[in-house]
């Protein structure tokens, strides 16, 4: 994996949300990113996660924070996670690991000692001129509005 830091500028990026429209870190310059990245729509942490910005994202706005989720699903399985838990952000698909490679989110995980390759749950907090301010690479899904504000507000 290759690890972006704080302060670091943040990788350009395009890609297709669950509604097939193009969505572009250029197209919020000037507004605070929280880009987060997730293994798989629909699995109990990914939902958690989701459902917790979901919850939070009135907040999230009002400190003007836009949320953008990344993950390798089809455009389709965004569609229905969207649809099933009312997500009202973009969620990006990334298919082809262009974004998730950038980003450095790739990589060798274990689960009960196997061994496998597999997406980093990870979150980028992006300024308005693009500069990667934060990086959680193990956000606390049922919090991670919180730790969000929390950052901003500190």
């Amino acid at each position: 994996m290759n690890k972006l830091e704080a302060g670091v500028k943040a990788p350009a990026f395009s890609g297709k949300d669950q509604n097939g429209k193009t969505v572009k870190l250029a197209d919020f310059k000037g507004k605070k990113v929280a880009l987060y990245f997730y293994p798989q729509d629909m699995t109990p942490t990914c939902t958690v996660q989701a459902c917790n910005l979901r919850d939070n994202y009135n907040i999230l706005q009002a400190n003007g924070i836009q949320v953008i989720g990344v993950s390798p699903d089809e455009v389709s399985s965004h569609k229905k996670f969207e649809e099933r838990h009312q997500l009202p952000f973009p969620l990006i698909a990334d298919t082809k690991h262009s974004i998730i490679e950038k980003y450095g989110v790739w990589g060798e995980k274990q689960l009960y000692g196997r061994k496998y390759m597999g997406l980093h749950r990870t979150t980028f907090l992006i300024n308005e001129e693009g500069i990667i301010e934060k990086v959680y690479l193990k956000p606390k899904s049922k919090q991670h509005a919180e730790e969000i504000l929390a950052f901003y507000k500190s």
